[in-house]
């Protein structure tokens, strides 16, 4: 996080444009130029003006957009943050049903035509862009079917319920490239453990196929899924930043798609490290949740 950070600060230190000469206008004069740089600290030596803005950011207080009418930057994201975090927990959320209840269901039929059926919507899922979904649903569900009414949003504390609606079709637009990847990756793991010897052996011993699928396979198949789980959370996150811009969802994906527009390069910095914390924490979350499916992760840590 350190690095990302540094790498962050020094990406918008060397990049060209002058954030000054984009507020003052084309038309200020150098004198104003210069005075708006000395108030903005660009006039400071990188490392300082860098480590001030850690400092800051650390304490809670990451500065102020340059563009937001001086709003401060905290006060932005803490608006936006509720509807970004409830989009990506609801588009998580189906992930998870999706990729596990076709799994499940049509694990013991490989080969079969519902396989092949499954195996082509999953192809067809993993090389569709989220955003082309977004727009194919706004077409049918808002204008066709009158589900909602695009380009409109309801907040969460106006009401909850039509909070919710809104939020559906962009989640499922996210879900369903990522179940499609995810059904991939766990149907796999899960045929490969159905021809393990121990399912034949707990076969001979008189044990249902509902058992053992329960009780052995999903478990040991879950271990690849569940790593897959951790990129596709910090994916869902990430790729909440497009969706949002796609049904007008006044998230932080949409405040930084704004901020990078006008050049707003303290809140640009400060949302991409707040998305780069997420996925650090997507893949350590996964990691702890593998150690807990199986212990055997732990001890074999411990030996070494």
């Amino acid at each position: 996080m350190f690095l990302v950070s540094v790498f962050c600060f020094l990406a918008f230190s060397v990049i060209k444009g002058d954030p000054a000469s984009s507020l003052a206008g084309i038309h200020a004069a150098s004198e104003q130029l210069e005075a708006l740089r000395d108030e903005m600290g660009l006039n400071r030596n990188v490392v300082t003006r860098y480590f001030d803005w850690l400092f800051n950011f650390l304490t809670g207080n990451p500065g102020y957009s340059y563009s937001f009418r001086g709003e401060a930057i905290a006060d932005l994201i803490a608006q936006r943050i509720p509807v970004t975090i409830s989009l990506a927990m609801m588009s998580l959320l189906l992930v998870i049903i999706i990729s596990l209840s076709v799994s499940l269901l049509t694990v013991k039929r490989e080969g079969s035509v519902t396989d092949n059926i499954v195996n082509f919507f999953t192809a067809a899922g993993i090389s569709t862009p989220g955003f082309f979904l977004g727009l194919l649903f706004i077409f049918i569900f808002g204008f066709g079917f009158n589900l909602f009414i695009p380009g409109n949003f309801v907040n969460y504390n106006e009401n909850f319920f039509l909070f919710l609606v809104y939020l559906f079709f962009p989640a499922l637009a996210i879900a369903i490239p990522n179940s499609a990847i995810l059904i991939k990756f766990l149907r796999g793991s899960l045929f490969q453990e159905l021809q393990s010897d121990y399912v034949r052996t707990a076969k001979s011993k008189g044990a249902s196929g509902l058992y053992i699928l329960r009780r052995h396979v999903f478990k040991n198949a879950c271990l690849p899924a569940v790593t897959m789980l951790g990129m596709i959370t910090a994916e869902v996150f990430s790729g909440s930043i497009i969706i949002e811009q796609v049904f007008t969802i006044p998230g932080v994906g949409r405040l930084l798609i704004t901020a990078i527009g006008i050049r707003d390069y303290p809140l640009i910095q400060c949302l991409m490290v707040y998305i780069a914390f997420l996925v650090v924490t997507a893949n350590t979350a996964a990691d702890i949740l593998m150690m807990i499916i199986d212990p055997r992760i732990k001890q074999t840590e411990k030996v070494r």
